[in-house]
């Protein structure tokens, strides 16, 4: 049974509306079309159904909403001025301004009561299933008979540029499959886009798609129509076995001159096309960022309910740790991100008596391990397990009925997949991975780059590096990806030298939490480095490390990453032509190397002497920073070829022979 709907109500959904015209207004920049046509959908679900707590934003079990369509971000920051978040009006009055908490599009890491960083269209709309993941992983792993600790759901609008996005269907389809049914968007269905109406590119029957990808679909044929959102929305609550769905039909821009058109989407609306909006909505023109006290005191006495709703919560987590402490005080850990004791103990090690591995097997078997001790470690590959090592399993699988299992099948869906990761990392109570190729990377470099702006603690697992793939050829040896990964501020690249320094980057990668990590590992078998003799492979932990001191005073320097470690270690070895002497060092991860300060020669790389050379089985940039003007740069400057990888290795002159020659050319 739906609620009434007064007065009040209209007043504060248009609150809400003039609220955000004038934040679009006074940056003189913004999208003030969303927030006038969506508002009351927004108001129905924070004022009716929407579980939360202003004063503690992270409170564990309440409902989360995402604005897929971040372009309308002040509809956002509206709402939680409104529902007594700790965001001034003033901020509201700094929208895009430097320094505010009100930027162009919502940044989770910046503005109380943002979950997630969305304006990427669709990115949103992934992450809300991602979030859904987490939260019925977590309820099937803790909640017990007569303690229900987790029972929320995830709600989101978006728009029909989320919805043209294929991102959004990747994940719209998995959600499906999983049959996600605490997940329940709103469609604001406007028929505009950027460009003008969507009937220039899209005209599918939208309802019809989500329908045949498992959702349940509804349509409300009017956006003001506060009481069929609000059915719509119950009957989506009672529809436990399907994602939800529901089309709501608004009009851009309501209540503006310019309303219905695309002139509306992303352009203030000019001085006197505020006033025109307020006259039409029964405001004052002359007023700017005005409350009304009788919207002010309805709006927050909501909010004010979520003290007691986390209170009810925090009785219950008490009388479940009374029935179950070893329980609780793991999902107490979990939910803080802390590792528990002996969290690494166990983990592989290798010796070279155990001939070659490849650093993608060696990175399997230690997150076999780490599964197995670290709670909430969840993820899985874009239908690559048995390649990627991430894991090959198919017992433990996260599915519909058995949301307690720990290995999620992605399917062929790596943007999807990166989304959805962020959001169970802004969910919280789970540490997510995922794997797939390297060269796939950029199908999911759009979630990787909000993972790094977002500081969330994802781990992307890239595997088949370099041409050392082979005859697979050029389309899948990524020769430029590892340096694109390195560009992004805030991600740390780690690429493995050899088994033993892949289980060092799966602990490096999860005792991180400010941040992503992308561990990028071998196909081919790469040799295993006799730890007792050379350096151990904990300094990875630095970025960087001789692995291998010069036999006498050196006369150059080695340094390379991943599997051309291997390759340098055996150019200074007797009988080395002409008598090169020549520490090795590893450099697996630039940016961990970066952060630290400079350290001596003996632990770190050392300035570049007279004679260096560096290099990996990729592209050259960037490596001008660490052999020096007067250093040689090994790399492949250009794409790979299809043939067994040694003969590519030879042809590219990646070879012991061509190594010396160039370090012996130097002057």
């Amino acid at each position: 049974m739906t609620h009434s709907y007064t007065d009040l109500d209209t007043l504060s959904v248009n609150t809400i509306r003039t609220l955000a015209i004038d934040g679009v207004q006074a940056a003189n920049s913004g999208h003030p079309g969303l927030p006038l046509g969506a508002a009351p959908m927004a108001y129905v679900i924070w004022s009716r159904f929407l579980r939360f707590n202003p004063r503690n934003p992270h409170w564990h079990d309440r409902d989360r909403f995402v604005l897929s369509a971040g372009h309308g971000s002040m509809l956002i920051y509206s709402l939680l001025h409104l529902f007594g978040y700790d965001l001034s009006l003033d901020e509201l009055k700094r929208f895009r301004q430097w320094g505010s908490l009100t930027p162009g599009h919502p940044e989770s890491h910046l503005t109380p009561g943002v979950e997630v960083s969305t304006g990427p269209l669709g990115q949103g709309f992934g992450n809300g299933v991602g979030m859904a993941i987490a939260e019925a992983h977590l309820a099937t792993t803790f909640n017990r008979p007569g303690h229900t600790l987790f029972d929320h759901y995830t709600y989101a609008i978006v728009s029909d540029g989320d919805l043209m996005e294929g991102v959004a269907a990747e994940a719209a389809s998995l959600a499906g499959h999983l049959q996600l049914g605490k997940l329940i968007y709103l469609y604001d269905d406007n028929d505009i886009s950027l460009d003008g109406p969507t009937r220039l590119a899209f005209t599918e029957d939208v309802l019809a798609r989500f329908a045949a990808y498992g959702w349940h679909t509804q349509r409300v044929a009017d956006g003001n129509d506060m009481p069929a959102i609000e059915a719509a929305i119950a009957a989506a609550r009672a529809e436990t076995n399907r994602p939800s769905l529901i089309s709501v039909r608004t009009v851009i821009g309501y209540g503006s001159p310019k309303a219905g058109t695309s002139k509306v989407h992303g352009s203030p609306l000019g001085a006197d096309g505020v006033r025109a909006t307020k006259q039409a909505l029964g405001f004052d023109p002359d007023t700017h960022f005005f409350v009304p006290g009788t919207v002010a005191e309805h709006t927050r006495a909501i909010g004010e309910r979520g003290a007691a709703l986390q209170a009810d919560w925090e009785a219950r987590l008490a009388a479940y740790a009374a029935e179950y402490p070893q329980e609780a005080a793991r999902l107490r850990a979990t939910l803080a991100g802390e590792l528990p004791p002996g969290w690494n103990e166990g983990l592989p090690h290798y010796t070279p008596a155990g001939g070659e591995q490849a650093t993608r097997d060696a990175a399997g078997k230690a997150l076999e391990s780490l599964i197995q001790r670290v709670p909430g470690l969840l993820g899985g590959s874009a239908d690559l397990s048995e390649s990627t090592k991430t894991p090959a399993v198919t017992d433990g699988s996260f599915q519909a009925g058995n949301y307690a299992g720990n290995v999620i099948w992605f399917g062929v869906r790596e943007h999807g997949m990166g989304a959805a990761l962020n959001g169970m990392a802004a969910h919280g109570g789970v540490r997510p991975y995922g794997g797939t190729f390297l060269t796939f990377s950029g199908y999911m470099r759009g979630p990787i780059r909000i993972a790094a702006l977002s500081h969330h603690p994802v781990v992307d697992v890239f595997t088949h590096d370099s041409i050392g793939l082979g005859e697979d050829g050029p389309t899948h040896q990524p020769v430029e990806h590892v340096a694109a990964l390195r560009a992004i501020p805030n991600l740390t690249v780690i690429r493995p030298a050899d088994a033993n320094e892949a289980v060092v980057a799966w602990q490096v990668a999860l005792e991180r939490n400010d941040g992503p990590t992308a561990l990028i590992l071998s196909r081919q078998k790469l040799p295993v480095f006799d730890r007792e003799q050379l350096a151990a492979a904990d300094g990875l932990r630095r970025g960087a490390y001789v692995l291998s001191e010069a036999a006498g005073a050196p006369d150059a320097l080695l340094i390379a990453t991943g599997s051309e470690v291997g390759l340098v270690m055996a150019a200074p070895a007797p009988p080395a032509p002409q008598g090169v002497k020549a520490p090795v060092a590893s450099f697996p991860g630039w940016g961990l190397f970066a952060a630290h300060p400079p350290r001596p020669p003996a632990t770190a790389v050392p300035p570049a002497p007279a004679r260096a050379a560096g290099g990996e089985a990729g592209i050259s940039m960037g490596w001008e920073r660490w052999v020096g003007d007067r250093g040689a740069i090994i790399a492949v400057d250009r794409f790979g070829a299809s043939a067994p990888y040694q003969e590519i290795y030879k042809q590219y002159g990646l070879t012991v022979d061509a190594i010396v020659e160039r370090v012996l050319a130097l002057k």
